[in-house]
């Protein structure tokens, strides 16, 4: 990518030359980082995807423009853009500030906005640097940074964003796109195995859900075979798996089958049945 087609790329995301839509005013989050902007300081916005925080971002900027802050003082870079996917670098990052200050040249306070940079390997380097150089660097990180432990799931529009969305730390990565076709392919095939999987999956039939249920250590039903346990007498439940600790799935299991903790019982029935057996096997 040359200069030219990086600084295309650029203006498209950002207010340089346009009025980009901000979607529904958030007042209390756009004030409290307005705030901040005031302050020479790095802001982080996270929180898990699709929660809103570039628009949150976007609203604030479009506050600063309209509060007097020129449109060259602003630069939002967004790397989840498809065309940066190939060049993800620290390296890539010093050349993106490096062109915008030749072009522009900003004078007094100025705003650098960070969008999903933990793709990036390295950016807490890049960052460390240019928060001493630039008046304000807002950084938008997903909910990883905040809690290495949280499952995350990922959205992807480009096959390509998979990947970068895994090292990003995605536990899964899934595609509306992809997830639309395979669904319609699903109607079309199989259409009475789809109409089930709608009724189990939705809270419109009280009289069958599906559900997943982890087995607490403290369980009465922990290290009892399935014959034993009484899942299907007492509370007239099927059991279609079992999700062993090490992430195997046993499909159908055999009565012989032995319930331990750290398993997740998948099971169908009634609603209420199926909170009774949550509280035996996660008391």
């Amino acid at each position: 990518m040359n200069d030219s087609q990086l600084i295309e790329v650029l203006d498209y995301w950002n207010f340089w030359n346009q009025d980009r839509r901000t979607g529904v005013y958030r007042k209390d989050y756009v004030d409290e980082l307005y705030r901040q902007g005031k302050l020479k300081e790095a802001s982080i916005v996270a929180g898990v995807r699709r929660a809103g925080k570039s628009t949150i971002l976007l609203q604030v900027l479009r506050k600063l423009i309209d509060s007097g802050t020129p449109r060259e003082n602003i630069l939002y870079v967004n790397f989840e853009e498809p065309t940066f996917i190939p060049y993800l670098t620290v390296e890539f990052l010093l050349r993106i500030h490096d062109l915008y200050l030749e072009r522009f040249n900003p004078r007094g306070r100025s705003y650098v906005v960070l969008d999903e940079v933990q793709l990036v390997p390295g950016w807490e380097r890049f960052v460390a640097v240019l928060a001493t150089d630039a008046d304000n660097v807002f950084l938008v990180l997903t909910a990883r940074q905040l809690n290495p432990d949280i499952h995350i799931v990922a959205r992807a529009c480009h096959v390509e964003s998979k990947s970068k969305l895994r090292a990003a730390g995605a536990n899964n990565v899934e595609s509306p796109y992809e997830m639309g076709g395979v669904s319609m392919a699903r109607r079309i095939i199989r259409p009475t195995v789809t109409n089930f999987l709608d009724l189990a999956f939705t809270y419109s039939r009280k009289d069958i859900q599906m559900e997943e249920i982890p087995v607490s250590p403290s369980s009465a039903l922990s290290n009892v075979m399935l014959k034993d346990s009484g899942i299907r007498q007492q509370f007239n439940l099927i059991i279609i798996a079992i999700k062993k600790s090490d992430d195997s799935m046993l499909f159908n299991p055999s009565f012989e089958t032995l319930i331990k903790a750290g398993d997740t019982v998948i099971a169908v029935g009634e609603e209420a049945n199926l909170k009774k057996l949550e509280d035996i096997l996660n008391p």
